[in-house]
C-alpha cells in the first residue's frame, strides 16, 4: 500500500532558529542598478505637491510598473510650495522627517561639521524594495543637472555613505545614521573623495538612515555643487523642487543600491527509507480492469520517481511544497534524504 504521510521526529529531523544575513539588489527583480527613471502623470495631482514616486519602467506603457522610491522636498518654513499659511507641503515634509528622525528638541537637520539646514531633499525607498534595511556602504547615487553638465564636463556628483570609516555609528531616533559623502563604490569598495568633516562650505551632502530606508540630502550643498536651483524664495510659490530632484537623478542616470535582511531558516530532513514510498497513486501505475501493476517488472520490485515534497500540519492541511530539481528514482534498494529549507 502506498504510504502518504511520515511524521517528523522533532529532535532529529527539524533544525530551527538558523539565522543568516543576506545582501541582494534593491530594485525590482533583485537588480542592483537603476539607470532609467520614470514618474507617473497621476503625480501631477495633489500628492505631487508633496512627493514624486519613481519607477523603473514607464507606468504609462507598463501596467505592472512598480514604484522603487519616492523623492520629496522639505523646508522648515514652507518655502517653495503652494498652500495656505501654516499649511505648506514643503513644511509638512520637513516636519514629518524631523519628527521621524530627530530628537524631540532638535528643530533642524544638522549636517557635519555643524551646519543647521532648513532645506532638504528626501529619498524614501519603498518597503517592497527595502524589505528590512539599506546595506550600508553598498549604495551609490549620481546627480547632475543640465547646468552642471554644461559648465563642468560630466557635471555629476557621486554620493555614497561613510559607513566604511567607522565601526561605531551614531544611533539616532531613526536608528543608525551615516554621513553622505562624495565618492564611489566601484569594484565593491568605497572610495571617499572628501570626508564629511572637511565639508566646511554648506556642510556635508546629507545623512543616510539605513534602518529606515531614507536618504536626507542637504539642498544648500546641492545648489552649490550642481546648480540645483532650489526654489526657496517664499512660501506660496510652487518651485517644483521635488521635480528638480527627480530630474537630477534621471540626468545622473545611476542609482546602485543593495538591501540587507536577516532570514530565519528552518531545515526539514525528509528521510525516505528503503521500504517507504515505493508505490504511486497515479492511475497509470495500475491497470483499470484488474488493478495489477501496469509494468510487470514492478511486481516485487516497484520503482517510482520522487518529484515533490509536501509539508502538512497535524490537521493534514498542506502548508508548503518543495520541488526537486530533477526526479529522484526510488525503489526497495534505494534510500534518500531530502532537505527542505524554509526561509522566513
Amino acid at each position: 500500500m502506498a504510504e502518504i504521510y511520515t511524521r517528523f521526529r522533532d529532535d532529529e529531523d527539524i533544525i530551527t532558529s538558523i539565522q543568516q544575513t543576506i545582501s541582494s539588489g534593491m530594485w525590482s527583480g533583485g537588480t542592483g542598478t537603476l539607470s532609467s527613471f520614470y514618474t507617473s502623470s497621476v503625480q501631477s495631482g495633489s500628492t505631487g505637491q508633496y512627493y514624486y514616486d519613481v519607477y523603473k519602467t514607464d507606468p504609462a506603457s507598463d501596467s505592472e510598473a512598480e514604484i522603487q522610491f519616492s523623492v520629496a522636498y522639505g523646508h522648515k518654513g514652507g518655502s517653495g510650495s503652494l498652500g495656505q499659511t501654516g499649511n505648506f507641503p514643503s513644511k509638512a515634509i520637513y516636519s514629518q522627517y524631523r519628527n521621524l528622525l530627530l530628537s524631540p528638541n532638535d528643530n533642524f537637520f544638522t549636517f557635519t561639521p555643524t551646519t543647521d539646514v532648513s532645506s532638504i531633499y528626501a529619498i524614501s525607498l519603498t518597503r517592497a524594495r527595502l524589505r528590512e534595511k539599506i546595506d550600508p556602504g553598498n549604495w551609490e547615487l549620481r546627480l547632475a543637472t543640465a547646468e552642471s553638465s554644461a559648465t563642468s564636463g560630466s557635471g555629476k556628483i557621486k554620493l555614497i555613505d561613510d559607513s566604511g570609516a567607522t565601526t561605531n555609528p551614531t544611533v539616532s531616533e531613526g536608528g543608525r545614521v551615516f554621513n553622505v559623502v562624495s565618492g564611489t563604490i566601484a569594484g565593491g569598495t568605497a572610495d571617499t573623495n572628501t570626508t564629511a568633516a572637511n565639508e566646511t562650505s554648506h556642510g556635508a551632502y546629507g545623512l543616510v538612515y539605513p534602518d529606515m530606508g531614507l536618504i536626507i540630502l542637504n539642498a544648500n550643498k546641492l545648489d552649490a555643487a550642481i546648480s540645483m536651483s532650489t526654489g526657496t524664495a517664499s512660501a506660496g510659490t510652487d518651485a517644483d523642487n521635488a521635480g528638480k530632484m527627480f530630474d537630477a537623478i534621471a540626468t545622473g542616470s545611476y542609482f546602485v543600491a543593495r538591501r540587507e535582511e536577516k532570514l530565519n531558516t528552518t531545515h526539514f530532513f525528509c528521510r525516505i527509507t528503503n521500504k517507504k514510498y515505493n508505490f504511486s497513486t497515479n492511475p497509470t501505475f495500475y491497470t483499470a480492469s484488474t488493478g495489477a501493476m501496469t509494468n510487470p517488472s514492478f511486481f516485487k520490485d516497484p520503482k517510482v520517481y520522487l518529484t515533490t515534497v509536501g509539508l502538512y500540519n497535524d490537521n493534514n492541511e498542506l502548508l508548503a511544497v518543495a520541488k526537486l530539481s530533477k526526479p529522484l528514482l526510488k525503489s526497495f534498494s534505494r534510500e534518500a534524504i531530502i532537505k527542505v529549507k524554509l526561509d522566513f
